[in-house]
């Protein structure tokens, strides 16, 4: 069959949320247009800092900039400098009055397109593919990812043709969708082609799935595990005066 559905636009709407959050009617295509602009060259200007994603939200002139880091010092700069002179340039470009909000990533591990970015550029460096590849699994998996598959396309090790290559560890539950399964996808520029570094990963379930939908609940929304257990049933009155839950005494004891 071969027809795959992406992991992130499958679950939209049910516990994961837009990356861009505004409604146009005329304006549609000029909204859109700048928003796909401006989170490349978001994407571009802080190459080294560790970016996920961007999120934008608009109300009527003003444009809200949500920039999810890993590395968030570098963006926001000595004394607030970088991110002062990045609003005036934002200003300046869209003219609006824009407002830039920065959400750590705490754990970059378990981001799927920051460890596809690192792949890439450990590919670019010429690291041999199955060592970097090995390397971010082992790395997802000790941080508390529970299952990571990471898939490489291309003219691998140089190859004269190309072909795909990918390791899985752990379970990947695509059609779960209840499952937080966190998808990225980024491309290593080498001297011999293009490589394509595909990951998916696991990272637990969400069971509260409007609990996952809700903006500004946490210091960081996309990037929490939520690996939240299951509510604990409570006790019955049988089991608290100990006998077992199948209402069967403990051994030992008579009657």
């Amino acid at each position: 069959m071969g027809q795959k559905v992406h992991p992130y636009g499958f679950r939209l709407g049910y516990n994961k949320d837009w990356h861009s959050h505004w409604f146009a009617k005329k304006q549609y295509g000029e909204y859109l247009l700048e928003d796909l602009r401006l989170k490349r060259d978001l994407k571009q200007r802080f190459a080294g800092a560790g970016v996920s994603h961007v999120d934008i939200e608009r109300a009527a002139n003003r444009l809200k900039i949500i920039i999810y880091t890993s590395r968030p010092g570098i963006i926001i700069g000595r004394k607030g400098a970088e991110i002062d002179k990045l609003k005036t340039d934002l200003s300046a470009k869209t003219g609006r009055e824009v407002l830039v909000s920065i959400q750590e990533i705490h754990k970059p591990e378990l981001n799927a397109q920051l460890q596809a970015e690192k792949i890439a550029a450990q590919l670019e460096k010429r690291i041999a593919f199955r060592r970097a590849m090995r390397k971010a699994v082992e790395e997802s998996l000790r941080f508390g990812a529970q299952g990571i598959k990471v898939k490489v396309s291309g003219r691998l090790n140089g190859a004269e043709i190309a072909r795909s290559e990918w390791h899985l560890q752990g379970q990947l539950p695509l059609h779960t969708l209840r499952a937080d399964i966190d998808y990225g996808l980024a491309e290593a520029r080498t001297t011999f082609g293009q490589i394509g570094v595909k990951v998916w990963i696991y990272r637990g379930e969400i069971l509260d799935a409007k609990a996952a939908m809700a903006r500004g609940t946490g210091s960081d929304p996309i990037n929490e595990t939520r690996m939240g257990e299951r509510e604990r049933r409570p006790r019955t009155r049988r089991e608290r005066e100990g006998g077992g839950s199948d209402g069967r005494r403990p051994r030992g004891e008579n009657g």
